[in-house]
């Protein structure tokens, strides 16, 4: 299967630069994955679409403010770091700008020497291994030096940067939010559960390949980055209780989706537990446990349209886009949604 047969034409305007007001106030494109049918409503209309005994999995993952601009040390050129995965207390795998000329050794310094790190290694592919030294609190340092590591295609900084975390992420861990979750309000969920759908919690920690384009012409050939999980069991058993009445699992954004079907057998019994996954999930693959899918509009060419492509067809996905292009969506990370059932 081609790359190019996932790509589509978006012109700039439609990328969307700043979230609503309104959480819920996105727009919202239903799509019946069997008929390709398409309706147009308002993200708040999730409500309606979510029936008693459903099962709704949202990813509590929460941002870090990954992003440090420092200093090298040695010569005072500027850097950027990018902090990807946290290997142990102290030590990092991070993306570093410019790369070459942080070799190991090189000591990078940020908020004029609160926090200073050392290049350990290179890792396969270009990341850096950092081994970080402070005094105090590391999560206080970041949070005072860091900032949200928003996409490329925003391009100016954040003023609240609670608008890049969803309502109730809790475990700090990730590199990007979830976007998918960044529609729903308190209320809203309140109003959903009210209707006797179960409100699932998983974890997925969002990492490098939210930033990395696919980059080889045949789907196959590409390799999915590593991203840490987490299910607890109860929350295990509430899902998998829900799917044996015959309750729809309704996966809130690709994370949750990809965290569902990496820890699921052939059987459709979804496991506890907790450990890295590099899932790639393209047409031709057979779901599990995922029966319905809310997600934002992506990339072209990117894995993420290829993931909501294996649920509800290529041509219907793609159909939905150039609608979605047509009645001028807001896309990517601060933009609207869609529900594939």
């Amino acid at each position: 299967m081609n790359v190019k047969e996932f790509d589509f034409e978006l012109p700039k305007e439609l990328i969307a630069q700043d979230p609503l007001e309104d959480r819920a106030a996105s727009r919202l494109l239903l799509l019946d994955r069997k008929t390709g049918g398409r309706r147009h409503e308002r993200f708040s209309h999730i409500v309606e679409e979510l029936h008693s005994g459903d099962c709704l999995v949202i990813n509590n993952t929460k941002v870090i403010p990954a992003r440090l601009f420092g200093l090298r040390e040695e010569t005072g050129a500027a850097v950027e770091v990018l902090l990807l995965k946290r290997q142990e207390k102290d030590i990092w795998e991070v993306l570093t700008r410019p790369g070459k000329k942080t070799h190991p050794g090189t000591v990078l310094v940020f908020g004029g020497g609160l926090l200073k790190a050392t290049v350990m290694d290179v890792l396969e592919g270009g990341n850096r291994l950092l081994r970080f030294a402070y005094e105090g609190i590391f999560e206080e340092l970041l949070d005072r030096l860091g900032q949200m590591p928003l996409p490329p295609y925003i391009t100016h900084e954040l003023k609240d940067k609670n608008r890049y975390q969803t309502v109730y992420a809790k475990y700090e861990g990730s590199a990007a939010a979830p976007t998918a979750g960044l529609h729903f309000t308190r209320e809203l969920l309140d109003e959903i559960r009210a209707r006797g759908v179960h409100v699932a919690e998983v974890t997925l920690h969002v990492g490098l390949g939210t930033f990395r384009p696919v980059k080889v012409d045949v789907v196959e050939e590409h390799h999915m980055h590593s991203e840490f999980y987490r299910i607890e069991p109860e929350q295990a058993a509430l899902i998998n209780r829900a799917k044996q009445a015959g309750g729809r699992v309704v996966a809130v954004g690709t994370t949750s989706c990809r965290t569902l079907e990496s820890a699921s057998d052939e059987s459709g019994i979804l496991h506890p537990g907790s450990g890295d996954t590099e899932i790639f999930i393209y047409p031709g693959y057979r779901f599990k446990m995922v029966d319905a899918l809310i997600t934002n509009f992506h990339l072209p060419q990117s894995t993420l349209i290829m993931l909501v492509s294996a649920l509800a067809g290529r041509e219907n996905v793609m159909a939905a886009y150039e609608e979605a292009v047509k009645e001028r969506y807001r896309f990517f990370s601060f933009g609207d949604a869609m529900f594939v059932v």
